[in-house]
């Protein structure tokens, strides 16, 4: 979707975001060029179409977190949320197709030095959102937490 009406659709508008190398933007929003750095795997991706945006809590997780319960309208605003530069990430597409529909608690990113964004992101993304954790996963992100000290969970509600 195009919230904003700037011929952009919310995947090219994270891209356009996280550029680390600004690419080139020409008619209808076609990206070319640039570089990006996908943090779960350490990794720079030098075109757009090796990336995937990922839902970093993915929508699944979030259907069986508590999005059953919403709107159609709140699903849409939640799968394309970029009120929070932490809901949708560009990363590259080996690791968000390894991540699939996983919580904290099955999978990780491949990069040790990715846990800790990755799991102050997904607490903030779940409670932006308002969003349960199951207790499984809620066990796997206090113990995962316990090695991140400077971690801070600030958020706007989405809801």
């Amino acid at each position: 979707m195009d919230e904003d009406a700037d011929g952009c659709n919310t995947r090219q508008e994270v891209l356009l975001a996280e550029a680390v190398e600004s690419p080139t933007v020409n008619g209808r929003c076609t990206i070319t060029g640039g570089v990006w750095h996908s943090y779960y795997d350490d990794t720079d991706v030098p075109n757009a179409r090796g990336l995937d945006i990922d839902h970093l809590v993915p929508l699944a997780e979030a259907w069986d977190s508590g999005a059953s319960g919403w709107s159609a309208l709140e699903r849409q605003r939640y799968a394309n949320d970029l009120g929070n530069a932490r809901a949708l990430v560009a990363v590259s597409a080996r690791e968000n197709r390894s991540k699939a529909d996983q919580d904290p608690r099955e999978w990780r990113p491949t990069d040790p030095g990715a846990l800790c964004r990755y799991i102050e992101e997904w607490t903030v993304v779940k409670s932006r959102w308002g969003l349960s954790a199951d207790p499984g996963e809620a066990a796997a992100l206090t113990t995962l937490a316990d090695g991140c000290h400077d971690a801070r969970i600030t958020y706007t509600p989405a809801r």
